[in-house]
């Protein structure tokens, strides 16, 4: 890469003819988010955005199951339940200042098996603690807001909803008064501490900016080992496998199983969308691409990054039952079945039909640790967004200021 040194106006060393402030790097809802806020807390401030795809929001923000959640799975105090609760009604505002499609529906969590009930039980709390409203619902009260769903016990959280997250993302964009560059795929960055970054694209583009942030997501790891700081995480990615609900009249809104407090994931769930079609799911297993959608999705070199991971290993050998009934209800439908059949006992094989999946961007540290809140780093010229799965659309309006706010302290120190 030729770059000519200079003195800029302000005084510092730099690249010649900046082409903006800030430069975001990832076009999904976090790195429009994070564009969104720069342009609204420092008017004036150029921000570029360059996103791979053609369009927006294509990767884990188009391809979940829509739903803003609350915040009360997480850990009282961390980033994911303080954003998850601020975000979900800053969500909710957007969409509806906007037009967007949205609902408040609610949302059920079913306690099927006695051994669950201490879970749910600490679930409520942990809700209290998050000021999150929840109603505790015996056997009986469930059939209330489900008729068709069984369990032993249940609460409601009435604070949680669906969305259209690709149309709040393509709002950001065009509210964020950025410049959008799709189709540019970033292949190599320099970045000088006395000078700022200097990003090349795929079709040989340069863009030069004095302050870079990585909104990558299933690349984030990558693209912070190209300015030249080490992660210390890696992105390993699981696939979400979803179905459809032949007869979605069996199911009014949300209902979702009580999740296993020892993984990240929140199991096989129903979702009524704003489509009115229920999605079941997702299945949570190894993907063998960092968009891997299928089993048939095999980038040889990204596979062996993940397995030259030691992280990998670590996690594997820690969860691996957990991973063999994953594993289990991917390949086979009837497996899959009878664990929606644990919530929904009417359901049948035939009643699931095989709709698009998604991929969790998860990183894991090297003793082999998912990462279980979201995880901000920052370098010299750079605001790394390295573990921004779900709830991250939810709580994106505020993940987007904070990364704002790291961005634009690391431009005025120049």
């Amino acid at each position: 890469m030729v770059q000519v040194r200079v003195i800029a106006h302000d005084g510092h060393a730099g690249y010649a003819g900046y082409d903006c402030d800030v430069l975001v790097i990832g076009g999904g809802i976090v790195g429009l988010s994070t564009a969104y806020a720069i342009t609204r807390a420092a008017p004036g401030t150029r921000v570029t955005v360059l996103e791979k795809e053609p369009g927006p929001a294509r990767h884990q923000t188009g391809r979940n199951s829509g739903v803003v959640h609350s915040g009360i799975y997480y850990r009282p105090g961390s980033l994911k339940a303080r954003y998850a609760v601020r975000g979900s009604a800053e969500m909710i505002k957007f969409c509806a200042e906007y037009g967007i499609a949205h609902a408040v529906t609610g949302k059920l969590i079913v306690a099927t098996r006695r051994e669950e009930l201490p879970r749910l039980h600490a679930l409520v709390q942990r809700g209290r603690e998050n000021g999150i409203p929840v109603r505790e619902l015996g056997a009986a009260q469930i059939a209330e807001y489900e008729p068709e769903v069984r369990g032993l016990a249940a609460i409601h959280v009435g604070t949680t909803g669906v969305c259209d997250f690709t149309a709040v993302a393509r709002q950001l964009a065009q509210a964020s008064g950025a410049e959008i560059r799709y189709g540019a795929r970033v292949v190599r960055i320099d970045r000088r501490p006395e000078r700022g970054v200097a990003v090349r694209t795929a079709r040989g583009d340069i863009v030069r900016g004095r302050v870079l942030v990585n909104c990558a997501g299933l690349y984030c790891d990558e693209v912070a080992r190209l300015t030249g700081d080490e992660p210390e995480v890696r992105i390993v990615p699981f696939r979400g496998e979803y179905y459809e609900l032949a007869r979605p009249e069996l199911v009014r809104g949300l209902v979702y199983p009580v999740p296993d407090p020892a993984f990240p994931f929140l199991g096989v769930h129903l979702t009524r969308g704003i489509d009115g079609e229920v999605h079941v799911g997702p299945n949570a297993v190894p993907a063998l691409a960092r968009e891997g959608y299928g089993w048939g999705v095999v980038r040889p070199r990204e596979l062996a990054g993940t397995v030259a991971w030691p992280g990998a290993w670590r996690m594997g050998r820690q969860h691996w039952r957990y991973g063999m009934g994953e594993l289990r209800r991917s390949v086979s439908k009837g497996a899959f079945t009878q664990a929606v059949r644990g919530l929904l006992p009417g359901v049948t094989e035939q009643d699931l039909v095989p709709s698009a999946a998604g991929v969790r961007a998860q990183a894991v540290l090297r003793d082999g640790t998912l990462v279980d809140d979201f995880l901000i780093r920052e370098g010299a010229r750079t605001v790394h967004v390295l573990n921004a799965p779900s709830p991250a659309a939810t709580a994106s309006l505020p993940i987007g200021r904070e990364v704002a706010r790291r961005a634009l302290a690391a431009l005025g120190s120049w």
